[in-house]
């Protein structure tokens, strides 16, 4: 089927399928126009609870996903005749409905086909090398493609908090280091002449989680998340932990920001 030009408005598309159409960034979408969903409920494969975050899909990718042998309970089995597809052909797809939908000036609704076209992607072992594979994952686990404020936020917390305790346990010095003036006075008197220094922070001992120390380590962390350096005084530790949580936590959270600006650009 030629899509160009081809005006679609509200209609259920949760069955049809859009392999093979070509010129479909062409097709225009207007009013209540429904596709399938991921599987509302929450299941258990193996070890772990899997959960899929709601977004719409399209009937080939529920085929595809029902096909395989590790399948969770929820994604339409194919009907008689619909063949078969795999990411490889779905991630273009998804691409141009996209850019359907992008041109029409629907960016967040053309957010779920991104979701759908990076998706395709990861899972895709045949037109995507093993190592864009291993970024997508790790792009997808730290903020759904950044598409989920909520997931980069979780990890945000997470690292903070971690942060929080290896500064308390081994950042933040025993005490404040002073300074020290050194001289030496001539015997007739005259002129004095001091060696002002500064001695070096010295690791913490005894008891580490206390309130001050708490409230030193969450001030640290607070201004490595909006890529500030607190001024503190730490140990040699604790200047490598400021440095490595300074580079991750400023990444989260604008990973954070990037996924409600996704959701909300007009």
């Amino acid at each position: 089927m030629d899509a160009a030009h081809l005006v679609l408005a509200d209609v259920d598309l949760s069955g049809c399928l859009f392999t093979g159409t070509v010129h479909l960034d062409q097709l225009r979408l207007e009013g209540i126009c429904s596709f399938s969903d991921v599987p509302p409920h929450a299941h258990w494969r193996r070890w772990r609870r899997v959960r899929f975050t709601q977004r719409q899909t399209l009937a080939e990718e529920h085929y595809w996903r029902a096909s395989q042998p590790a399948a969770v309970p929820g994604w339409n089995v194919a009907v008689f005749g619909s063949g078969h597809v795999g990411p490889s052909h779905l991630a273009p797809v998804y691409r141009a409905l996209r850019k359907a939908l992008e041109d029409g000036k629907n960016e967040p609704g053309a957010a779920d086909f991104y979701y759908g076209e990076m998706e395709m992607r990861r899972h895709d072992r045949r037109g995507t090398t093993r190592a864009e594979r291993g970024l997508l994952r790790g792009y997808w686990m730290v903020s759904g493609y950044g598409l989920r404020a909520s997931r980069a936020l979780g990890w945000l917390a997470a690292a903070m908090l971690v942060t929080i305790v290896l500064l308390m346990g081994f950042g933040i010095p025993q005490d404040s280091p002073k300074q020290e003036a050194t001289g030496t006075v001539p015997p007739g008197g005259g002129k004095v002449t001091f060696e002002i220094d500064k001695a070096d922070p010295q690791n913490p001992a005894g008891d580490r989680f206390t309130g001050k120390r708490f409230e030193n380590a969450l001030n640290i962390t607070l201004n490595s998340v909006v890529f500030r350096s607190s001024g503190q005084d730490l140990t040699t530790a604790g200047n490598y932990i400021e440095m490595v949580s300074r580079a991750i936590e400023s990444v989260l959270l604008g990973f954070a920001v990037l996924a409600v600006r996704n959701r909300v650009k007009r």
